[in-house]
């Protein structure tokens, strides 16, 4: 079996994390909405009080995939949440267990914080994706729909207009 192994990443990983970003922007068709850089990511990740944190996936030493999660929290239970933000694994080295590995590292993450809940979303056209995930135990949220504002809107928002 091959030595897929994870670890946390560090500062020094901001240049592999923004790689693994923009390959799945590609892969989402969204390159050109990546406005991340190596320096905005060590600044967000890395510095103390940051609420971020990052996983890197190996394949016998060489960084293959990545997994970017937060806490949440939900009310109903009390209990604060892992949430999932970016899991990615290179086209070419997915199949060999790394994403499954990630998503058992983060639950172990998410048990050992006493997360009462696991939680990411999925692109509804991205079927390889929402299968995988289904076969693992993980149960879509149909009956929710997200909502985001963001840019213009959101500033004009904050600023009541």
């Amino acid at each position: 079996m091959s030595a897929l192994s994870i670890r946390t990443a560090v500062k020094n990983d901001a240049a592999t994390i923004l790689y693994f970003i923009r390959e799945l922007a590609v892969y989402e068709k969204a390159e050109h909405e990546v406005l991340a850089t190596e320096q905005t990511i060590a600044e967000s990740i890395f510095t103390e009080g940051s609420h971020v944190n990052a996983l890197i996936c190996e394949l016998e030493g060489k960084a293959i995939g990545i997994a970017i999660y937060f806490y949440n929290y939900s009310t109903w239970l009390a209990k604060p949440g892992l949430y999932l933000e970016d899991l990615y694994v290179s086209q070419e080295y997915r199949g060999k267990g790394a994403g499954k590995l990630l998503l058992q590292k983060m639950a172990q993450i998410a048990l050992d914080k006493g997360c009462g809940r696991f939680e990411w979303s999925c692109l509804d056209w991205n079927i390889p994706s929402r299968d995988f995930y289904e076969s693992i135990g993980a149960v879509s949220q149909d009956e929710w729909v997200g909502y985001r504002m963001s840019g213009k809107t959101l500033v004009d928002f904050a600023a009541g207009k």
